[in-house]
């Protein structure tokens, strides 16, 4: 499947968030957790949910879903093993805490996510040993067994792992005792995680400097609860208004979500106004080249570098962004240059922040000169977010444009077709 893009439009009009992928999946994995009835609203209509849902129904969850909101029901286990999923992505890790919570044993397939590069596992698998599991990890698969139950354990995580947090806290919420995890991620998605969970009867604080406490519970309840606006999404709206020299009202967009996001637009050239019902997205004038690192949470976040690198393509001047989260994530600069942009990736580190990946052959940093004038092309989608690139690139291109794999996107932006067609886009599915 692929899109058909002809590029050179100005895109205006409004656009609304759908609920933010990397809280939906994680909230029905902690469904799994209780017997009772859950009920997710905002719920995204995307292949990572679709992924998920699957999962949870092998497990015995019945799932109900009506206008993006989400029933979901786990009275019983009906097996501790997921054998395998139609498709990939890396929910099924996130599994083991609850399957040991609840079962006392687990077995979930090892499944890949977007291509990246490598995303090890080993800080998930020392916090569940740490609380007393015993996790094999075979040719195909993570077999985990906690036969006295889990324990509250000092957890210091070597980097703040969004899904080693996630599978911390999973796993701790029914465990005995009190588990305290240090150098924990606090992602926006994490805090909305940790709110559906007290929401189920959890107890959960988070402490300073990056410290999070968890006692364990006897059992926990069903809940009510909204999902976040995807602030993903709404990045990748806001440089698609920049880009087209456009004016997007992004619907949900919370402003203290993307502080980071924001000042760097207004660094580039780009300008926002907060509404109540949203953040209004345009151009201020010409752009301006920026220096950009990612980092966790309350840094750039590494899933807005590639749509901003659309945006420096056409600023005036040199630009630098250092990626310090994944080690693998310019692929697509091959794809823009294709299309007439001037990136060069490197090895080296370009940017002050302290940098995993400092004297290794990752091409983590990258030179983006500009502005160039971008020609349409035939490209494929390499992961997720390096796909909304390509579409916010085509989009700004000369000429029509055809972009192959969109199924990747579909994993995490809902109907994005139709949503662009109504801000003007000259988009098609085929």
């Amino acid at each position: 499947m692929r899109f058909i893009i002809q590029g050179g439009r100005t895109l205006e009009g409004n656009i609304r968030l759908a609920g933010a992928k990397n809280a939906a999946t994680k909230m029905m994995v902690a469904s799994l957790l209780t017997g009772e009835p859950c009920v997710l609203e905002n719920f995204p209509e995307i292949g990572d949910t679709k992924i998920t849902e699957e999962l949870c129904g092998s497990l015995g969850s019945k799932i109900e879903k009506n206008n993006n909101i989400l029933k979901i029901s786990t009275p019983e286990l009906k097996t501790s093993k997921v054998t395998s999923l139609s498709r990939r992505n890396r929910i099924p890790i996130l599994a083991l805490g609850p399957l040991l919570a609840r079962m006392g044993e687990a077995e979930v397939p090892i499944l890949g996510g977007d291509k990246i590069g490598p995303r090890p596992v080993d800080i998930h698998l020392a916090s569940l040993t740490a609380m007393g599991a015993k996790v094999e990890v075979l040719a195909d698969r993570y077999v985990g067994f906690a036969k006295n139950g889990l324990r509250g354990a000092k957890i210091a995580l070597r980097y703040p792992s969004v899904g080693a947090t996630e599978n911390t806290i999973l796993a701790a919420v029914l465990a005995k005792g009190r588990t305290i995890i240090q150098n924990a991620a606090i992602e926006p998605e994490i805090l909305d995680l940790v709110k559906f969970l007290q929401k189920m009867g959890a107890l959960i604080e988070f402490g300073a400097n990056r410290v999070i406490y968890i006692d364990g519970v006897e059992h926990l309840r069903g809940a009510n609860h909204e999902i976040m606006p995807d602030r993903n999404e709404a990045v990748s709206f806001a440089c698609l208004a920049i880009a087209t020299d456009g004016r997007i009202l992004v619907k949900g967009a919370q402003q203290e979500n993307l502080s980071t996001f924001l000042n760097t637009i207004r660094r580039i050239g780009g300008e926002y106004e907060v509404k109540k019902n949203g953040i209004e997205f345009y151009r201020a004038g010409k752009l301006y080249p920026a220096n950009i690192e990612t980092d966790t949470y309350p840094g750039f976040m590494t899933d807005w570098q590639q749509p901003t690198a659309v945006l420096l393509t056409q600023a005036n001047g040199s630009s630098n962004i250092h990626e310090t989260v994944y080690e693998d994530r310019f692929g697509y600069a091959a794809d823009l240059n294709l299309m007439g942009a001037d990136i060069k990736a490197q090895t080296k580190c370009l940017g002050e922040l302290p940098c995993r990946f400092i004297g290794g052959d990752h091409c983590h940093s990258a030179i983006i000169n500009g502005p160039t004038e971008l020609e349409a092309a035939k490209i494929s989608v390499r992961d997720l977010r390096s796909g909304i690139a390509h579409v916010i690139a085509a989009l700004i291109a000369r000429g029509e444009s055809s972009i192959n794999g969109v199924e990747e996107l579909d994993r995490g932006y809902e109907k994005l077709d139709e949503r662009l067609k109504a801000l003007g886009a000259n988009i098609s599915r085929v």
